[in-house]
């Protein structure tokens, strides 16, 4: 009889977690769980991977997963004892191929469910700014196809369509058309015969569509083909020479960790992208010191998320207008910041205080869907302090205006409403918004 030969590899990691079996099994399951893909290990299932069965190939990247972010660095699976995955093995694609590819793998919504959402990595490697910066793919131009100022315009026009259309109803809808732009028109012209400087202008512009497009990813809950699309942004940024919005995507990454709760990796994206940015303008520097303020709380670094937050305050007051300025970052948006750094430090009644300070100050250019977004928050911390009713007139605006709403993250804001108000079902006024909640199915 052939004995099995016990995990060395995997064995090294897992005493270097400190964690018991029943700790690694549960941190499998949450990592299953965040990609769509529920699990129920226990820890006999852990021991005997310790022991050399090899857990089952789908299974592999979420044992690294949780194991990278309890080491808090990359785990590979030679590390870990696994064979190497044959999509391991593939020469890396250049920047336009890897584009295409992603693009076509989202321009069909069935397709994409198929796929699913992906998985989130908290030691994903991320390109500096000297790694990537006038570098660009050997492209053979297309003679057959040149580009001039009036294209670089479209695309640039298009992706402000397509930012509206996400802002207004949600990723769900947008993020078919922005990957079909980026196949069917943004990728032949980065392949385009042009001078210079407009291939340079349409790589900066091809970097912010395909960032438009990663975030359009995170609000339906694709963190992990977020990520793809981020780091592909951040290749044509430095190619272009676009330190703005190079520094743009590293924030941008910051805030998709710590909206999942990963601390440490937002800030370290944080500050990554307060090093690059390449201006400090009272705006800039609001708009990058409020999510480093965000990231150390929940980091649980409390002077520097406090210190960070006072230097985003000074910023807000001294800049003069948030109009034709990078990011956009305003007294409302300061407000919500405030909000989430008090309640990662575990003050939720001063977060619910300054989330009604965020809705006071909201005006015109801020989008339908953070108003839901931000609402539905508002709620789950009115009730977190026992504003029953409160709550729930904060849940039935967000309600009303849910229907025209197409946003992954908004489906499971609404789809917690019922257990969240099950307990204060004695109550008429929860007992109402019970049912009605109870009515409304997030959309598949």
């Amino acid at each position: 009889m052939t004995t099995r030969q016990t995990n060395a590899g995997l064995e090294r990691l897992y005493r270097e977690s400190g964690w018991t079996l029943r700790q690694l099994a549960q941190a499998v399951n949450r990592v299953g769980t965040e990609r769509g893909t529920p699990l129920k290990y226990s820890p006999p299932s852990v021991h005997q991977w310790l022991q050399g069965h090899m857990p089952r190939e789908t299974v592999r990247p979420l044992i690294l997963e949780a194991l990278a972010r309890r080491l808090r660095r990359p785990v590979t699976s030679s590390e870990a004892g696994f064979p190497t995955s044959p999509d391991q093995l593939k020469q890396p694609a250049s920047t336009v191929e890897g584009l295409l590819d992603l693009g076509r793998q989202d321009m069909d919504p069935s397709r994409r469910r198929v796929l699913g959402a992906g998985l989130f990595s908290v030691a994903l490697t991320i390109p500096g700014w000297p790694d990537v910066v006038g570098r660009m793919d050997a492209l053979r131009s297309d003679p057959q196809r040149r580009i001039g100022k009036s294209e670089v315009q479209a695309v640039t026009a298009m992706t402000d369509r397509l930012s509206d259309l996400d802002d207004e109803f949600g990723g769900r809808y947008a993020r078919p058309m922005a990957a079909a732009f980026l196949v069917n028109t943004v990728a032949p012209y980065l392949k385009a015969s042009a001078s210079d400087e407009i291939r340079e202008s349409m790589m900066s512009a091809a970097s912010f569509l395909c960032y438009l497009t990663g975030w359009m990813a995170v609000d339906e809950g694709a963190h992990g083909r977020a990520q793809e699309y981020y780091v592909k942004s951040l290749e044509l940024a430095g190619a272009s020479g676009d330190h703005m919005t190079y520094c743009h995507v590293l924030r941008g990454m910051s805030v998709q960790a710590a909206n999942l709760g990963h601390g440490a990796p937002a800030v370290r994206l944080a500050n990554a992208a307060a090093e690059a940015s390449p201006e400090s303008s009272p705006r800039m520097r609001a708009f990058l010191a409020g999510q480093q303020a965000h990231s150390y709380a929940l980091a649980g670094e409390k002077t520097n998320a406090l210190n960070s937050l006072r230097e985003a305050e000074r910023a807000v007051n001294q800049a003069e207008s948030q109009f034709g300025t990078f990011g956009g970052f305003s007294s409302s948006t300061l407000a919500y910041a405030t909000s989430e750094v008090r309640h990662a430090l575990g003050d939720v009644k001063g977060s619910v205080e300054s989330l009604h300070d965020h809705f006071r100050l909201r005006d015109s250019t801020d989008s339908k869907r953070s108003e839901v977004k931000f609402g539905a928050i508002l709620a789950e911390r009115q009730l977190e302090v026992g504003y029953l009713e409160a709550a729930c007139a904060t849940w039935n605006k967000v309600l009303d205006a849910y229907p025209a709403i197409h946003s992954g993250r908004i489906d499971g804001q609404v789809a917690k409403i019922p257990s969240l108000l099950a307990p204060y079902r004695s109550n008429s006024v929860a007992r109402q918004l019970l049912e009605r909640s109870r009515d409304v199915s997030p959309k598949p």
